[in-house]
């Protein structure tokens, strides 16, 4: 009888495991799922990005360093693969863009045209996906992460080298806590 017992014991133990790997294996498809939705986001931001340099350009000839920095930044963010590295450079390409719409702001009749209005809008749009995806895969991978620490699946996730995925963050955390400055 205890036979009996004692191999239906393992057989449940096994099935048990064979559940946890099966998820833990699901998690980790799905954060790598997660991360190329970003990919593809991001590969139409960077596609977007020269369209917007040759309208700015047309109308402001003389910021050829505003155009340089925009092509670097957007070159190294295309070269970036990690979900760190990519944030960081994501973050540099942001600031260039930034730098790209304060010089558009001189030039009234580059803001009154249609092209620049659309790819301003585009880019816009772009923005806010990206944003969704990196929410979405930032919570993907929070659930990979918890399921790769909490017992039991944490005995099966070292036993076949699971690892932790990064998270994706754009932006300084501590910079966004900072108050904004208004001065009248």
């Amino acid at each position: 009888m205890t036979l009996y017992i004692t191999i239906a014991a393992v057989v449940v133990l096994i099935f048990v495991l064979i559940a946890i790997y099966n998820k833990l294996i699901r998690l980790r498809n799905t954060v790598k799922s997660s991360w190329s939705d970003i990919d593809v986001q991001l590969k139409k931001r960077y596609d977007l990005v020269p369209n917007l340099v040759e309208t700015v350009k047309g109308y402001a000839v003389h910021e050829k360093s505003v155009f340089e920095k925009v092509t670097q930044a957007r070159s190294t963010a295309m070269q970036s693969s990690s979900p760190a590295d990519k944030a960081r450079a994501e973050n540099i390409l942001g600031e260039t863009l930034k730098s790209l719409f304060a010089v558009a702001e001189a030039y009234p009749e580059l803001k009154a045209s249609a092209n620049f209005t659309q790819l301003q809008n585009q880019l816009q749009e772009l923005e806010n996906n990206i944003e969704y995806a990196r929410r979405y895969y930032n919570a993907v991978v929070r659930d990979y992460n918890i399921t790769i620490e909490s017992v039991p699946s944490n005995i099966v996730a070292s036993m076949f080298n699971f690892k932790q995925a990064e998270f994706f963050e754009l932006g300084e955390p501590e910079a966004e806590r900072k108050p904004v400055k208004v001065s009248f």
